[in-house]
């Protein structure tokens, strides 16, 4: 494993996203149909705990009622041990949205990792195939999806409210997650200190980020058009996370990914193209920080193929990072 500062792209990297976003554009421009109306905004409650379940020593299944998409999210919270005010991390999952049984919950040792650690730890659960950002329209196949609304204004008091934190905070995703956790960073730069992207890829308002985008959404039967409006236009430039990439500026930013190649780091189903695609993506984010002058850590890692274990072993190192990063 190699521990760098940011990096410009090399050519072998852009020639593979640009090869991608050439297979998936069919399927893109396929996918995206009319636009659904959002439904009208009316008066709403605060969003709240309807309910609480232990799952372990320091763990609770916290529900929580969001207004904006008018339904129950289950949050999985790991409470900082020993009492007194903490920082918290919001962890996304990938793109099964957790409801899978695939998350850091199911798949690695994250409560033993943070049983020790003054933090608490918040991995909500849904979200699949919704890159975890706030839609324009309901969608036939997913529903209504307001999570930037929910991750960034909701559930961040609540947490606040139930567990006194010290209103530092944190975000971190993996594959679908870790361009997510980026983009909401930018969207609400007073909510998160510090952000970390695990084998995800940050997308840019072209084609190519279109096209990544696009096959994600559609992949679970939703419309593109219906998140950011028509391909280009409408939301897409505001959630551009290359021509806004300087306002991370101030931030902690913890890049990762891996060649694709499998190794002794990977553990549970590899897919190495996703992985590389991954590691092409993250080197050409990390090389766009350095252009606009925002430090950052990035990890390139020789080997990792796109599974749990290659994720729980970029939380563990990451982790000293953001910790200082919160005062965790």
């Amino acid at each position: 494993m190699g521990t760098h500062m940011v990096v410009s792209a090399t050519s072998y990297r852009v020639t593979l996203i640009k090869n991608w976003a050439a297979m998936l554009g069919a399927v893109v421009v396929a996918g995206v149909v009319s636009v659904v109306s959002a439904a009208p905004a009316g008066a709403e409650p605060a969003a709240h705990v309807v309910g609480q379940q232990p799952l372990g020593p320091a763990a609770v299944q916290m529900d929580v009622y969001s207004p904006a998409m008018d339904r129950v999210i289950t949050n999985r919270v790991i409470r900082a041990p020993g009492g007194g005010p903490a920082p918290t991390l919001y962890l996304l999952t990938g793109i099964g949205g957790g409801v899978d049984n695939i998350s850091w919950w199911d798949d690695t040792d994250v409560r033993a990792f943070f049983a020790d650690k003054h933090v608490n730890v918040v991995m909500p659960i849904g979200g699949a195939y919704s890159m975890y950002t706030d839609w324009l329209g309901d969608d036939p196949a997913v529903g209504r999806n307001r999570w930037q609304t929910y991750l960034t204004q909701e559930l961040p008091g609540v947490i606040d409210d139930q567990l006194g934190t010290t209103g530092r905070n944190a975000v971190a995703g993996v594959s679908m997650s870790a361009a997510s956790a980026v983009d909401l960073a930018i969207q609400a730069p007073q909510r998160y200190d510090a952000v970390a992207s695990y084998s995800g890829c940050p997308w840019s308002n072209d084609p190519t980020g279109i096209a990544m985008v696009s096959a994600q959404v559609i992949r679970g039967g939703g419309n593109p058009g219906n998140m950011w409006g028509p391909p280009g236009g409408g939301a897409w430039p505001a959630h551009d996370a290359f021509g806004r990439a300087g306002a991370l500026a101030g931030k902690s930013i913890y890049l990762s990914a891996a060649s694709g190649i499998p190794g002794t780091i990977d553990r549970g189903w590899a897919f190495p193209p996703v992985e590389a695609l991954a590691s092409a993506c993250t080197s050409a984010f990390a090389g766009r920080l350095a252009q606009v002058g925002v430090p950052a850590v990035y990890i390139e890692r020789p080997r990792g193929a796109h599974t749990w274990g290659l994720f729980e072993q970029d939380l563990h190192d990451s982790w000293p990072q953001l910790a200082g990063a919160i005062g965790a």
